[in-house]
């Protein structure tokens, strides 16, 4: 295939109905047995587990500000080769970034980069004819981002979808369709964002309700008609290696955010993921060189998480006998000496020798470049990866003589240490890093757990 059709779906500001809005238009399309490839402008984990399971094939996430241009492209091309169409789920407001000055990280970046036509959702719910002047204005404010339709969202009636469609005649701007409000069917939310997929359990039934909403208010043919076809690079097929180690990857209703960009590049640099779960497995998977813990709702699961000492206790071992370890965020919080929620304390695996408490608002939220400013087996001094941080946990009882491994720089150019380390070879932050913004650091990874695969041999 040398072309496919695809689109972003963007928003005027968060909560206006995108994600809604994605997850009925995959969900339509993949029941029309169309293959449907489902991408996440931004570093959110929540959204892509649900397109995941709407389209039926796993959804990458594509950041501007982590991710070079190329590497966008890159990840862009490899997973549509062998699909028919694409939908993009933008982040926050269509013009929304890394900084309110320029549009880095932002969809309308994305959009660019990719040549992709962006389809606004806009919350019509109390507007008439000042829908066209948000519309004329998102579409003035930047020439260079290609506004194909726009679809108006929460629309009280018969009559406020006619009274929108005379309006939006004023702009000049297709108007794809006007979608009734239901707000029923919309995914529930929590702390960090969207329930999980993997902690709903009526998701289908979900998924079906947005594709009906969908197709009873939308004409699906004449959308994906009416879009430009977007030129494909050719790309061989990779051919499959023998993996030189394996590494074990935390997987379960606890801890499920991870990139997939970053497990993808462990499997590349040599490394068969062996998942195995903190809740429910006794022992750690056998033949494993390394650990990675990636982040989740361990809070959640902390009474389950602290019941499983026989697990706790070997992943204990396994980091003191100095076999490489990376855990972010929940990973993190579950290395520490305990969680503690609801003036309850719930033991962890205590090698970090602090604990992490849960507090009523997020604690950090944003973009970070990290440094390492000593050698780790993820890099040497001075290697620098991008990621990002949101989290309503915060530590407590930090030992003055705690190693530590990263100097953090937020968007403001505030300068932290993080990155903790101990028992030489675990390290654990509260920062996701994106791998392939140096995928340097996953081949690291992979060559550190095979380098003390050897010494265990000798």
């Amino acid at each position: 295939m040398n072309s496919i059709k695809g689109f972003i779906v963007a928003g005027t500001h968060s909560g206006c109905g995108k994600t809604s809005v994605t997850l009925g238009l995959m969900a339509a399309l993949a029941r029309r047995n169309v293959k449907v490839q489902p991408f996440k402008t931004g570093p959110d984990f929540i959204d892509p587990g649900h397109h995941t399971r709407a389209a039926g094939r796993p959804c990458h996430n594509l950041d501007g500000w982590m991710l070079s241009g190329k590497t966008l492209r890159d990840i862009f091309s490899r997973y549509t080769q062998n699909a028919d169409a694409c939908i993009v789920e933008g982040v926050m407001g269509l013009f929304d970034g890394y900084s309110a000055l320029d549009d880095t990280g932002s969809t309308a970046h994305l959009s660019k980069e990719l040549n992709l036509p962006v389809i606004l959702v806009v919350d019509a719910g109390s507007m008439a004819r000042s829908a066209a002047a948000l519309v004329q204005g998102f579409c003035n404010f930047d020439p260079e981002t290609a506004v194909a339709g726009v679809i108006f969202n929460r629309v009280g009636s018969s009559n406020h979808a006619q009274i929108l469609e005379e309006a939006i005649s004023l702009t000049g701007v297709p108007l794809v369709g006007c979608l009734p409000r239901r707000e029923e069917i919309a995914t529930p939310s929590r702390h960090l964002g969207l329930v999980t997929a993997d902690h709903l359990q009526d998701l289908d039934s979900r998924y079906s309700a947005l594709a009906d909403w969908i197709e009873e208010n939308l004409d699906l043919e004449q959308i994906m008609e009416a879009l430009p076809d977007i030129p494909l690079q050719p790309r061989f097929d990779e051919v499959p290696m023998i993996p030189k180690t394996r590494i074990g990857v935390a997987q379960d209703y606890a801890f499920s955010f991870y990139y997939e960009e970053n497990l993808r590049l462990l499997r590349e640099a040599g490394a068969e993921l062996i998942p195995f779960s903190p809740i429910d497995d006794k022992i750690l998977p056998e033949g494993i060189s390394g650990l990675y813990i990636g982040g989740g709702y361990p809070e959640l699961a902390a009474f389950d998480l602290a019941q499983n000492t026989k697990l706790r206790r070997a992943i204990a071992d396994f980091s003191a006998a100095g076999h490489p370890v990376y855990a972010e965020c929940g990973g993190f919080m579950y290395l520490m000496e305990s969680i503690n929620k609801d003036d309850r304390v719930f033991p962890m695996c205590g090698i970090f020798p602090f604990r992490s408490s849960m507090k009523s608002r997020f604690q950090a939220l944003g973009y970070r470049e990290i440094q390492f400013t000593s050698d780790t087996f993820l890099g040497e001094t001075g290697t620098t990866v991008r990621g990002h941080e949101f989290h309503y946990s915060a530590l407590d009882g930090i030992p003055d003589e705690i190693k530590k491994s990263y100097q953090v720089t937020s968007k403001k150019g505030i300068s932290e240490d993080e990155g903790f380390a101990a028992n030489n070879n675990t390290l654990g932050s509260y920062i996701h890093l994106h791998f392939a913004s140096n995928p340097q650091v996953a081949e690291n990874f992979v060559n550190a757990c095979v380098e003390y695969s050897r010494t265990e041999d000798i």
